[in-house]
């Protein structure tokens, strides 16, 4: 017996409120403190039977010092004896609460006494919760302080629920402690001890007393627990001097959270915590780094995936060695025993390389040596030696192979016994990978050892890795093994054997070639003459980067296969159109009824297995069109009224959102079945047409019998709904208006019963010519548009009944009739003789004009008669068909089917907010830029239609004037602008849907059929009411009357009260608004805006930081959670808990989100960014998501439901959409990858759904320590996955994504994310996965995190390896003398490496295929061919740039930031000084050099005279050098303005050469110049070092030019080389004697500096005659001179600032800031040159904004207008 109470089914009039009761108290959801409160989630018996659970505390020991009420519960006693905060308790009561009445309401079958709670309900709920304390004990070998009786004992429930209250909390309460998971553990285990010693009433042994903890008293959790370690972190975070100082200084939250990892925390910290503690010392005695040490070395990346390197390295040197021999095919070449042999070498590399690793090791983890941990650093030795120790054993064993082979001269027994002592002891070297082979093949084996705690496993995996914690179990099942693994198979051997032919042998022939060459005529001093070993090595050095590197290009041609045939299985772009849809919409209701209106429970479990096999065959029939479904839903009145309640919810939201007009609305809309119509009323837009088709066919087939005219209409379903639809509405609407009791009435009555008749007996087309319906069809068009005329006009209305009277009476019927015989049938006037007046001239009566019900009834009946086209562009708006679309065919795909709203999963929803735009003012609206265009203007070019659907809107809102839009309405304008902005108004509405969806089918699932067949008239009649405005009907010419109020034809009408309940108790939104206090206490407008949206949207939480300041410097920190009571219409705080200190340690937002953390609620909670929107048809399927929880895959179930995004900013610009078709295809095709086969998807961003409580016991949704974890979201993933969590992916839901739209923004957060992926490649977390997941996942974590960033920067420095190579060969001497001598075999060779470098193409390949699948091969195909046109080669070319330089900057230096990127609309043309400084380091500077290398080639070497073989092979790199010049520009709205060029030529010399102090980059070069140099703050010794290494490259090009100049006297001495530097010298002098003399000269004695200018020009005319005299130098020498010495003063002034901490203090830093600063206005003007040029020559700036809006245009935009609009523009 179930004793859920239910309410009594009443039903409201207008939009309902939920009943608030009247309550002094302030609550959050429930209001548990008052269970006798009328609140709808009160009536839940299992919210009651939770309460009534914890106030189970009456014969527990009281606490002492507090007095004891009769109201308080469990956690008001564990609050008074431990010391937690009274709000803290509130808050986790209320959580509790709401969790056990959740759970039990989702049990099936529903337990016998719903108001008891039932105890598997709270053993589910504690296991889950302490399965990480669990676990942590197990580890450590302690005993679990969770100490329960047997089942049998009726203290069991008390006891279980206490041990949970408890943990809840110390989580509750533990502030930025939740990021240290197993610290939290340390803390609950003596908590839970102690409160083991409470119940047990141990005695004291210091006091004799009974046992009290020593936190018993206010706020003593807070103060004698969590403050004290939180001091410390602070305090390291102080030592990290700001994210600057090495990351080894200092620990961070996940060293805090390893110490807890080891038994010695127990002797250390002890408890009470001991204050005077190592651990919580941030002094000299404090402990070091714990578990892992981040040091800042690119050989991390070899560290921390070995097993990959040591592969490629192996192979490569395998397949030289056979490629060598020069065979054809190597299994010829390994028929040669030498050869095998000489493949035995493979050992000494791969021991070399365990040395390498086990040296590595010892020299990033040495500090982590300690006392405790001399095992470590005796392994760190061991290792080392015992790799030495393989190297010389088989090098001894080799060489000795070698010396009986030669003694013997051929392979004799003894020669081929030491080859066999050699295998034999290579057996043994390689044991360990064996046993990792065969653990790799048996998962769950490897699984075992690692989860069982057993010392003997300990001992025998010591040897290979340090235990830890996590990273434990992580293996995948074996079906899931034989995917991936197949997957890499298959990627590594097209890429081995592609390697061999491709890259490796065709170096053989001129590698012999160029080593064979003697004599070679160097051209400079060469200093190893003998051998031309270094022109191997520039041959080489390309082609084995790109080998390491094509991998990568590999996999993603691989991943983009697999992901579009997932795709294909998945049934993803089935319906890609409105037409597609069209085909399928009888089918789509179906479906939709099938997936989310519920089923029946089947309770036990072989109905289970049948019941599955029948929705899987079901879902088969739906999906392929098998059998008619739809005939159910026809029958079921009921169901198809469910059907268009949810259909016309979804079309009121576009509505809402003005995406569809009123008349689109109504063209798509289900209206209810009314007027007696027996058919299913399918929207207008699908009926369109078909009745005039039916009208056509019928008279064609006028001598045809009835069934077979009926059959040939019938083939198309909606051709027979229309005709039936048409038929009973015209028989409705004339007995309608033809007044009852009057004689036309019954002949109206009497025809009708005669057409039913013979339609019946299918005598139709024998009794009626079907050639006279287009006529009465025809006056029936008359009729409707009379009747809906605002006047009508009674007289003509009387001519189309009589005109209708003559047609249906006299010429319809086949047979002729006389009057008499009519009148006799009842058919014609009572009396033909008399007087009496004509038929219907007093028997029509209209209804009343404010009948709106009849008139739109009557207006969808026009349509239907009158339509002639297809109405395939209903609806018009790209989006609304994009929504549609993707909705329509996301129920045609595998989701689960979906619970009732009561039995769902709850779920919260969190984003975190700093300070960006919540609603954009009015005055930021309309304010003009510098080209008169303001925002307002913009957007509504940008979205016309969407424009014109607002106001239709607006004046439907009682807007009289156009221009009362920034006066009255200004509020709705500006929700309407923000709606399209990325704005916490967008994001907020969105997420708010979940509730709207939840309310509405939570009204379903309860409703009876009485509710829903009566309610679905009321929400027509009443929804109708009161219509005026207008626009007018298709192609009549009639106005039409209405008013669509938002509660008018919404579901919301009929809910009877309880339905807010369940929605509360369902879904929870927190906003984490961390500035809210600070934003009030200033009165910024933000919090006005924020407390708008809380009033407007009742399940909205907003969380804050408040700062209380008490006195001199005394601030105390606040997590405050507030609502807006709508009873008392004021915000109202509802807990308030106090903080241990400032909330930012660590970076921001990971901060941010867990301080808010506490106030969520439910099962699973969904990350949103402030980016982000969501939409209402989408929000129905929440619950089938969140049903995939309970789904296993592979071998666990999820943790991580991953979610497809859906980009909404690609129609701004063509650079928006570029990105937005790149991220799309990531987030689809990239992520559904990694998901399935590969099993390593991760957290990126959001709006992944977490299964809560298991994160929340695991340190939280993301990670805070500073700069290692500024990509925070991606360590949620990492730790998921070390963790043994599975994340999945899911396409059938998506959320809507915004991203950045200008290049300045795309910039920003591409240089942010490689910064944060080199900080990835240091931290314990990638080094951790990539040595604990077999190997071919390995595989997969690399190539999809840090190694496509690692080898993007490989592309860069391969064109960088090649083009220096080629000029090394060049101004060597060697290219010519081989050109001469060898053939040409190595220029051939050379060449192919060109086309290796032009395969990243292929990187697109993932964006092609993606949009293949979802749109179509040919739209894609075109969209790419487009993206061509619009130069997207130029975006994704400078994109590779950013990420290059920022990634390789990091790693070496450091210096990652987080980059606030903006997320405005970009109309604003970015000055050329502000791109300057975004792009000098990153981009042109590197350019310009590259263009220096391929001008010194082009002038020095002989193949440049052969232009094709020129251009063929640098033509690449040219594009390298014009995209990463020009693209800042050719991307920048009025790039190529001449004036604006101008204008930015004067700014740019104004910033270069301003001297204020103080003052910001933005104003300053010197200030800016400074700032290019913060990373060299962080680096470290090896880093300038290494940097200094890499300047060294800008002394080549002097080396190398000055002996082909003509002065040089063809001269190969080293001598020319050290006079060059006499120049360089004397050039630098006569610039300090300038710049001395201009600053002690120039302002007093103006003539001595003019007479020192005057020398030095005569001083230096002089030198140029005299040589140009003595000497053979010639003009030209001196262009080439300069391209010598420039780079030297750059490789100068670079070295200078890397010893900037030397120099600073000397005279020559004085002369190095200025040299900088000519070098940066040289730089400035080499970028300048070709930007002047463009933006004189006439054209290229209509161009280039036709490039760059290209996609705007497509959708009506003006954009010309908008670049040169005036301000008389911003008026609307």
């Amino acid at each position: 017996m179930n004793l859920r109470q239910r309410p009594l089914p009443t039903r409201g009039r207008g939009p309902p409120a939920p009943p608030h009761p009247q309550l002094v108290d302030p609550y959050n959801i429930i209001p548990i403190h008052n269970l006798l409160a009328d609140h709808p989630s009160l009536r839940y018996p299992e919210v009651r039977a939770a309460a009534a659970a914890l106030r189970s505390a009456g014969d527990l020991r009281k606490p002492p010092f507090t007095p004891w009420t009769d109201g308080m519960d469990l956690l008001d006693w564990l609050g008074l004896f431990f010391g937690f905060q009274n709000d803290n308790v509130r808050n986790q009561r209320e959580h509790l609460v709401l969790h056990l009445a959740n759970s039990q309401m989702r049990l099936q079958p529903p337990p016998a006494a719903a108001d008891r709670l039932e105890s598997g309900v709270l053993r589910h709920f504690r296991t889950k919760l302490l399965q990480n304390y669990t676990s942590w004990c197990s580890y450590l070998g302690k005993k679990s302080q969770v100490r329960l009786p047997n089942r049998h004992n009726p203290d069991l429930q008390r006891r279980e629920l206490l041990y949970v209250c408890l943990y809840l909390l110390v989580w509750g309460e533990a502030a930025n402690l939740r990021f240290t998971p197993e610290c939290l553990c340390y803390i609950y285990h003596h908590m839970a001890l102690e409160l083991n010693y409470i119940l047990d009433d141990h005695i004291d042994e210091n006091t004799g007393q009974l046992y009290v903890p020593s936190t018993c008293k206010q706020f003593g959790y807070l103060n004698y627990v969590i403050t004290p370690i939180y001091t410390m972190i602070k305090g390291e975070v102080a030592r990290s001097r700001n994210g600057t100082a090495p990351h080894s200084a200092w620990r961070n939250y996940d060293d805090v959270n390893e110490y807890f990892w080891s038994r010695k925390c127990f002797k250390r910290v002890k408890w009470p915590i001991d204050l005077s503690c190592s651990f919580l010392s941030v002094g000299v005695n404090r402990v070091g780094k714990t578990g892992f040490v981040e040091q800042r070395t690119f050989w991390n990346l070899f560290r921390s995936f070995d097993r990959l390197w040591v592969l490629l390295i192996l192979y490569f040197q395998a397949a030289a060695i056979v490629a060598w021999v020069g065979r054809d095919y190597p299994w010829q070449a390994l028929e040669s025993r030498d050869v095998q042999v000489e493949l035995l070498t493979i050992f000494i590399t791969w021991a070399g390389l365990r040395f390498w690793q086990s040296i590595l090791d010892a020299g990033t983890q040495y500090s982590l040596v300690t006392r405790d941990t001399k095992l470590l650093g005796f392994r760190m030795v061991f290792k080392s030696m015992v790799a030495v120790g393989w190297v010389i054993v088989f090098a001894v064993l080799y060489s000795r192979i070698w010396s009986e082979r030669n003694n013997d001269v051929f392979w004799s027994y003894e020669a081929n016994q030491r080859i066999i002592t050699f295998l034999w002891a290579a057996l043994v070297f390689v044991i360990p990978e064996l046993l990792a082979l065969i653990l790799f093949i048996v998962p769950w084996v490897r699984n075992l050892i690692e989860e069982t705690d057993w010392f003997v496993f300990y001992i025998l995996t010591w040897w290979f890795h340090t235990r830890t914690f996590v990273g434990r179990g992580v293996r995948e099942g074996l079906v899931d093994n034989i995917k991936y693994t197949v997957f890499w198979i298959l990627v590594l051997s097209s890429k081995f054997v592609f390697s061999y032919f491709l890259q490796i042998r065709p170096l053989v022939g001129p590698t012999i070639a160029l080593l064979n060459l003697r004599g070679v005529e160097y051209q400079w001093h060469e200093f190893f003459t003998s051998t031309n070993r270094l022109a191997v090595a520039v041959l080489w050095a390309p082609v084995v980067l790109i080998y390491f590197v094509d991998l990568q290009i590999w996999y993603t041609i691989f991943s983009s296969l697999a992901g579009s045939t997932i795709g294909l299985f998945s049934h993803l772009g089935e319906i890609r159109n409105f037409r597609q849809l069209r085909l399928r919409f009888q089918f789509f209701a179906s479906a939709l009824q099938f997936n989310l209106i519920p089923e029946d429970l089947i309770l036990s479990s072989e109905a289970t297995v049948v019941h599955k096999l029948r929705n899987a065959i079901h879902r088969v029939k739906l999906r392929y069109g098998l059998g008619q479904p739809y005939k159910k839903m026809e029958s079921s009145q009921v169901e198809a009224t469910r059907f268009a309640l949810i259909w016309n919810e979804i079309i009121i939201t576009l509505r809402e959102e003005d995406l569809i007009n009123d008349q689109e609305l109504e063209h798509l809309e289900l209206p209810p079945n009314c007027w007696e119509i027996k058919v299913i009323r399918w929207p207008c837009s699908l009926l369109c047409n078909e009745l005039l088709l039916a009208l056509s066919q019928a008279r064609e087939l006028e001598n045809e019998h009835d069934s077979e005219v009926w059959l040939r209409i019938c083939k198309n379903e909606y051709r027979r709904c229309a005709v039936t639809e048409a038929y009973d509405s015209i028989k409705y609407l004339l007995l309608e208006i033809i007044k009852y009791g009057t004689h036309e009435h019954s002949i109206a009555t009497k025809f009708f019963m005669e057409v039913d008749g013979y339609i019946q007996f299918e005598k139709f087309t024998g009794a009626y010519k079907t050639t006279v319906l287009p006529k009465i069809h025809e006056q029936l068009i008359s009729l409707i548009e009379l009747l809906l005329m605002p006047k009508k006009d009674m007289d003509k209305v009387v001519n189309v009944l009589q005109a209708l009277y003559e047609l249906g009476v006299r010429e319809f019927p086949r047979v002729k009739k006389s009057v008499t015989q009519l009148t006799q049938e009842g058919l014609g006037p009572v009396d033909p003789n008399s007087d009496a007046g004509l038929l219907f001239e007093n028997a029509v009566q209209l209804p009343h004009d404010q009948d709106a019900f009849f008139y739109r009834q009557l207006r969808r009946l026009h349509t239907i008669l009158n339509s002639r086209d297809s109405m395939h562009n209903v609806p018009k708006n790209i989006e609304a068909r994009r929504r549609i679309a993707f909705f329509s065919n996301s129920l045609f795909m595998n989701m689960p089917r979906a619970p009732q709203v009561e039995k769902m999963m709850a779920f919260s929803v969190l984003t975190p907010y700093y300070d960006e735009e919540v609603l954009f003012g009015k005055e930021m609206l309309r304010s003009p830029n510098e080209d008169g265009v303001s925002t307002m203007f913009y957007l509504q070019k940008i979205y016309a239609d969407e424009w014109e659907n607002f106001m239709e809107r607006m004046r439907r809102e009682g807007m009289v004037d156009d221009s009362e839009i920034w006066k009255t309405k200004s509020r709705d304008l500006r929700l309407w602008a923000s709606y399209r902005g990325q704005t916490l108004s967008r994001t907020v509405r969105g997420m708010m849907y979940y509730y709207r969806a939840l309310k509405m089918l939570s009204f379903l699932d309860s409703a009876s059929e009485m509710d829903i067949r009566q309610g679905s008239q009321e929400i027509t009649s009443l929804g109708s009411l009161n219509r005026n405005g207008g626009f007018t009907s298709e192609g009549s010419g009639v106005p039409i009357t209405r008013n669509l109020t938002r509660a008018g034809s919404s579901v919301s009408l009929l809910f009877k009260g309880t339905e807010f309940g369940v929605a509360m108790m369902k879904f929870t939104y927190v906003v984490a608004c961390q500035m809210y206090g600070v934003h009030k206490a200033k009165g910024d407008p933000r919090a006005e805006e924020i407390l708008y949206l809380m009033k407007n949207n009742e399940a909205l939480r907003v969380a804050y930081v408040d700062e209380v300041y008490l006195g001199r410097e005394e601030v105390e920190y606040y997590s405050v959670l507030v609502k807006f009571d709508q009873q008392i219409k004021k915000e109202v705080e509802i807990y308030r808990i106090k903080l241990p200190g400032p909330l930012k340690l660590g970076e921001g937002k990971p901060e941010n989100q867990n301080h808010a953390i506490i106030f969520t609620r439910g099962d699973a909670l969904q990350t949103i960014d402030m980016n982000q929107d969501n939409y209402f048809e989408e929000a129905l399927k929440m619950r089938n998501l969140l049903e995939e929880f309970k789904v296993t895959y592979g071998i666990r179930k999820p943790t991580i439901l991953g979610v497809r995004e859906n980009i909404f900013t690609g129609s701004v610009s063509s650079l928006a959409w570029f990105m937005s078709a790149q991220e799309m295809s990531f987030v689809t095709l990239g992520q559904r990858v990694l998901a399935n086969p590969l099993k390593v998807r991760m957290h990126y961003g959001h709006p992944d759904v977490f299964d809560r409580f298991w994160f929340v016991t695991r340190g939280g949704i993301s990670k805070a320590s500073r700069v290692i974890n500024i990509s925070e979201d991606i360590y949620a993933g990492f730790n998921c996955t070390l963790r043994g969590g599975n994340v999945t992916h899911h396409e059938y839901v998506q959320v809507g994504k915004g991203r950045d739209v200008g290049l300045n923004q795309i910039s920003m957060f591409e240089a942010k994310v490689a910064s944060g992926n080199g900080e990835q490649v240091l931290s314990r977390d990638i080094y951790r996965l990539g040595h604990r997941l077999d190997f071919f996942r390995m595989l997969s974590v690399f190539y999809t995190t840090v190694g496509f960033f690692f080898n993007t920067m490989m592309v860069v420095v391969m064109v960088y390896t090649f083009l220096w190579g080629r000029l090394y060969l060049a101004l060597s001497g060697v290219e010519d003398h081989a050109r001469r001598n060898a053939n040409n075999r190595a220029l051939g060779a050379i060449l192919n490496q060109q086309f290796i470098i032009q395969l990243g193409v292929f990187t697109a390949l993932p964006m092609i295929v993606e949009n293949s699948l979802e749109h179509g091969f040919l739209p894609a195909f075109w969209d790419f061919v487009t993206m061509q046109f619009q130069l997207a080669s130029f975006f994704f070319t400078f994109s590779m740039g950013t990420r290059a330089h920022f990634f390789g900057r990091t790693i070496l230096h450091g210096g990652a930031k987080y980059r606030a990127t903006g997320r405005g609309f970009v109309v604003q043309h970015k000055s050329f000084a502000e791109n300057y400084r975004l792009y000098a380091r990153s981009h042109f500077v590197k350019a310009i050099e590259l263009g220096i290398i391929l001008t010194v080639y082009a002038s020095n070497s002989n193949l440049s005279k052969s232009t094709f073989v020129y251009i063929a092979m640098m033509i690449s790199s040219w594009f390298l050098v014009l995209s990463w010049i020009m693209s800042p520009f050719m991307f920048n709205p009025s790039g190529f303005d001449w004036l604006k060029t101008v204008y930015d030529f004067d700014d740019f010399m104004s910033w270069l050469w301003y001297r204020g102090i103080l003052v910001k980059a933005d104003q300053s070069w010197e200030t800016w110049w400074y700032e290019e140099q913060d990373h060299f703050r962080t680096t470290g010794l090896w880093g300038k070092l290494l940097e200094i290494i890499l300047d060294l490259r800008f002394f080549f090009f002097q080396y190398g030019i000055v002996y082909h100049l003509k002065i040089a006297g063809s001269s190969t001495s080293i001598g020319v080389y050290l006079l060059s530097w006499i120049y360089l010298i004397a050039v630098i002098g006569i610039y300090i004697v300038m710049a001395y003399a201009r600053d002690k000269y120039s302002a007093n004695e103006h003539i001595y500096y003019r007479l020192i200018q005057f020398l030095v020009i005569v001083l230096t005319v002089l030198v140029i005659v005299l040589l140009l005299h003595f000497t053979a130098v010639d003009a030209l020498d001196f262009i080439k001179s300069l391209l010598a010495f420039i780079p030297t003063g750059w490789g100068i002034i670079l070295i200078a600032q890397v010893l900037r901490p030397f120099l600073q203090s000397s005279v020559v830093w004085e002369t190095v800031v200025s040299l900088a600063r000519i070098y940066d206005m040289i730089f400035g003007l080499v970028v300048m040159v070709p930007l002047a040029f463009l933006s004189w020559m006439p054209g290229f700036q209509e161009m280039q904004t036709r490039i760059l809006f290209n996609e705007a245009f497509s959708r009506g935009l003006q954009i010309s207008r908008i670049l040169t609009g005036k301000k008389s523009n911003v008026d609307m």
